[in-house]
């Protein structure tokens, strides 16, 4: 067993205190169905008091939160429950992706590619090199939650280090970053559009102007600010907290053999022809997938479908490679695979339906925008400007990130209430959803909320069977501190050079 031979700092008694604290909560499923049931109390009483506010985006309309623990409310929660559990985001795409992830996994292929990788690149350039895959992996949506995190423990674990500390390197730069890119994503147009919107409300005209890639400047010098932070959290704080890695899970590191090496040329191959057929699909003005001018590849059918494209990119290399090397010999074998692989995703189903219950019945209550439309107040009535102002947003928004996991329904809630207020004091809506960006990636992997939160205590108890909210997220701290310590003096040093986020997006709003 290994022994502390070193007393303790600060930080560390901290996180130690932190860990033990979230392990005390209930499991999971417990838990999002305990706040599930509070949500209902909670619209119940405030209901009772008569709290009502005036919504941000239609003038004169007064909203209340919604009392669900009377007639109406009972029939809501009872007759949308199957619809909230099948409707409920991450299920789908999890599981979608996991199908063809088992075939690439059951036939070899990812054990094969990670051996090569492992031996073919430079020790000292894994950590950078995983933490900036998980950065780059928001262009493909979700998809990074579930594939990345899991690899990055493996290809830990087959160095000979702690696989926890992979996870957790890919996990952050997944979500901790996933509001950086070197390319435009589908979270770009999906926050740009809610902020144009939001902007109308006071400047018709200046939302007119106004376009999706109002950060791209900034993002893609976040990409290499949050890679070396990622790494350095990871290697100087995450895995010596962790330390030696004492579990049963061990990855082989065996030279490839002449059968895997083809295996893995015709697996290329399949990628290559597949990736030329997929952008087929998107790439040329007559492509089916295609959207419209000005943005036809990041505004498109394409950019709605990588899900299922990303399964099958799994599926049909992992098949190429299971024919080759013989670990397939017919469609019962990838039949098997895929059914093992859901068969492990027993835990998370049962969590998404808890989980799929509280955020329905959050968003249904109302008490979210209630919530916001009383912190705007408060922020206007303190009369900040200038970076204090901004500091005190981002902190804002990082605190209800970590009660509300979706980031298209949180900037659906703050979008209309924070945007106009921060117009009002002279900032531009595009520095408005920068600084929300911030927020809401440095603070997703301390939520237990965050809707893939769930996902990952799966794929962490694999390597320690006793992983609980409360060591997840002692694990996770630091990368969350210091991405939103080091990402916001980022911003604060924008400021005061005056550079533009994006293409026409200043940092004031002038009428």
């Amino acid at each position: 067993m290994e022994t502390e031979t070193t007393r303790k700092g600060f930080f560390q008694k901290f996180l130690d205190i932190i860990e033990r604290v979230g392990n005390r909560l209930p499991h999971p499923v417990t838990l999002f169905a305990l706040l599930a049931v509070l949500v209902i109390v909670l619209s119940a009483v405030i209901s009772a008091f008569g709290v009502k506010v005036e919504h941000p985006g239609e003038p004169g309309t007064m909203i209340e939160v919604t009392n669900l623990m009377n007639g109406e409310g009972i029939n809501y929660i009872l007759s949308n429950m199957t619809a909230n559990f099948i409707g409920f985001a991450p299920l789908g795409v999890v599981l979608l992706t996991m199908l063809g992830i088992g075939v690439a996994e059951g036939s070899g292929l990812i054990s094969a590619v990670l051996r090569g990788f492992v031996m073919a690149v430079p020790k000292r350039l894994i950590t950078l090199g995983l933490v900036f895959a998980g950065v780059m992996s928001s262009v493909a949506s979700d998809a990074g939650y579930v594939v990345l995190p899991p690899l990055g423990a493996v290809i830990f674990a087959a160095l000979g280090r702690h696989p926890l500390a992979g996870l957790a390197a890919a996990f952050a730069g997944v979500s901790g970053g996933f509001s950086a890119n070197l390319l435009l994503s589908g979270t770009d147009a999906m926050l740009g559009e809610l902020t144009i919107t939001a902007a109308a409300i006071i400047d018709p005209t200046y939302a007119d102007g106004m376009n999706i890639a109002m950060n791209y400047y900034f993002i893609i010098i976040s990409v290499f600010v949050l890679t070396l932070v990622g790494a350095w959290v990871t290697e100087k704080i995450v895995e010596p907290r962790l330390g030696e890695y004492t579990g049963e899970y061990r990855e082989k590191m065996e030279a490839l053999t002449s059968t895997e090496k083809k295996g893995l040329l015709w697996a290329f191959v399949s990628v290559i022809v597949s990736s030329i057929l997929v952008a087929m699909l998107v790439a040329f003005p007559w492509s089916p997938m295609r959207g419209e001018d000005p943005m036809p590849v990041i505004q498109s059918p394409f950019m709605k479908s990588l899900v299922p494209i990303i399964a099958i990119m799994f599926f049909i290399p992992g098949l190429v490679y299971g024919k080759v090397t013989k670990s397939i010999k017919g469609d019962k074998d990838v039949a098997a695979m895929m059914s093992g692989t859901m068969a492990a995703m027993g835990m998370f189903i049962v969590l998404s339906f808890t989980a799929s219950q509280f955020v329905a019945f959050f968003s249904e209550s109302n008490m979210g925008l209630v919530l916001g439309v009383y912190g705007a107040e408060f922020l206007e009535s303190i009369n900040l400007t200038g970076i204090p102002l901004v500091l005190l947003f981002i902190l804002i928004a990082a605190f209800i990130n970590l009660f509300i996991g979706s980031a298209s329904a949180k900037w659906a809630m703050m979008a209309p209430v924070f945007v106009p207020i921060m117009m009002r004091l002279g900032y531009s809506p595009e520095l408005t959803q920068m600084a929300y960006r911030v927020a809401d990636s440095a603070t997703n992997i301390i939520s237990p909320l965050m809707t893939y939160f769930a996902i990952i205590i799966a794929f962490a108890q694999k390597y320690d069977k006793k992983m609980g909210i409360g060591t997840l997220i002692s694990v996770m701290f630091p990368y969350s501190m210091f991405f939103l310590l080091v990402w916001s003096i980022t911003l604060i040093v924008w400021m005061t050079l005056g550079v533009d986020l994006g293409p026409g997006s200043p940092i004031l709003y002038q009428p």
